[in-house]
């Protein structure tokens, strides 16, 4: 099992300013690049407390790569639907050059109403602009003078410059919230899966990575070879009371902060998006005390958080690399930086060594 970091910036604007957060971020990361964490990545939203300080997650892990030296960088996710593919192929080529070959690609569908209609993209073509958009990437990555034809954006011949470093291309992972389908299909790609267990039952996620394992080696791909990231929130003090306590705080948090961010699926319906218009039922009835219970955030001493992971890794498997956010909403960045130092002194040794 290996460790990463995940930065989803979850506050009210007036809670922490946009560059005390970058500044907290960078200095997170140095740390993680210190102390053996496998990644540090970041999500794609736009004009909300939702993460929305991270509307271009290319920029914000340029400075990480340029703050780090061996971690590696990951998106988690960007939307192709949002941007032309040329434009998103370069940037995260030259992503990959300035990290010096350390760029994982995460793409993802995207869910939230208010940002396609912002962009003026309809929802329903959320899954096409998806498919079309990440597979003109791997070409422009992969082949010279490309000529692509689309339903959504039509171009060529060109052969993209700068070249990424890896070779074909950089990693590939598909985000995925609910559907076994789409994970199905991941798998016979041989693209590697991030999945968040907060947004779904642990039953349907075991469902989604039996069809994604199953998928990879049916496809034969070489056994070992599927990466598959899992992401939580993470508290962590010698005071287990204590870690729970800001643990209710900061979920509650990520609650507040999530309800305004979907309140449009009150009135949006999407074939696209079967059942979505239930978020908001769902959010409503959230409890810290259940989701504490059912491991979908780890919090307490560091033996107490040790147990949880082990849970997770029989639920799910022990191929998995947990990314884990140590600086949920506007949390002071002492108590961000002390929960990393004992996860990393007293948690990550019972699973790496």
């Amino acid at each position: 099992m290996e460790f990463g970091l995940n930065f989803f910036p979850v506050m009210a604007p007036g809670s922490k300013s946009a560059r005390q957060y970058y500044d907290e971020t960078l200095r997170l990361s140095r740390l993680a690049d210190t102390w053996g964490y496998e990644h540090v990545q970041t999500v794609e939203h736009y004009g909300s407390g939702y993460g929305g300080y991270s509307p271009d997650p290319v920029t914000l892990l340029t400075a990480m790569a340029m703050a780090t030296t061996r971690i590696r960088i990951t998106t988690g996710a960007v939307i192709p639907a949002f941007t032309h593919p040329l434009k998103l192929a370069g940037k995260l080529a030259m992503l990959d050059n300035l990290s010096g070959g350390r760029l994982d690609v995460g793409f993802g569908r995207g869910f939230l109403p208010d940002e396609f209609d912002w962009f003026g993209v309809p929802m329903a073509e959320s899954r096409e602009r998806f498919d079309e958009g990440l597979e003109a990437c791997r070409r422009l990555w992969s082949e010279e003078n490309v000529v692509f034809s689309g339903k959504f954006s039509s171009f060529g011949p060109v052969s993209l410059l700068p070249r990424p470093v890896q070779q074909p291309h950089p990693p590939i992972f598909v985000a995925s919230a609910t559907s076994p389908d789409s994970c199905a299909t991941a798998g016979t790609a041989g693209y590697h899966l991030q999945v968040v267990p907060s947004v779904t039952s642990r039953e349907q996620l075991t469902e989604m990575l039996s069809a994604y394992r199953s998928a990879w080696a049916s496809a034969g791909h070489p056994a070992g070879g599927a990466r598959i990231q899992i992401k939580y929130t993470c508290y962590v003090d010698t005071d287990g009371s204590e870690a729970r306590e800001r643990a209710s705080l900061f979920e509650n948090n990520y609650i507040e902060q999530m309800t305004g961010a979907i309140a449009s699926w009150a009135t949006t319906r999407s074939e696209a998006y079967p059942g979505y218009e239930k978020f908001i039922d769902k959010v409503k009835q959230y409890s810290f005390e259940n989701s504490l219970r059912d491991n979908k955030v780890l919090a307490g001493t560091p033996e107490e958080v040790a147990d949880r992971i082990a849970v997770v890794g029989d639920w799910f498997g022990d191929d998995l690399c947990v990314s884990l956010q140590f600086s949920p909403g506007y949390q002071e960045f002492e108590d961000s930086r002390r929960s990393l130092e004992l996860f990393t002194e007293r948690v990550m040794p019972e699973f790496t060594k």
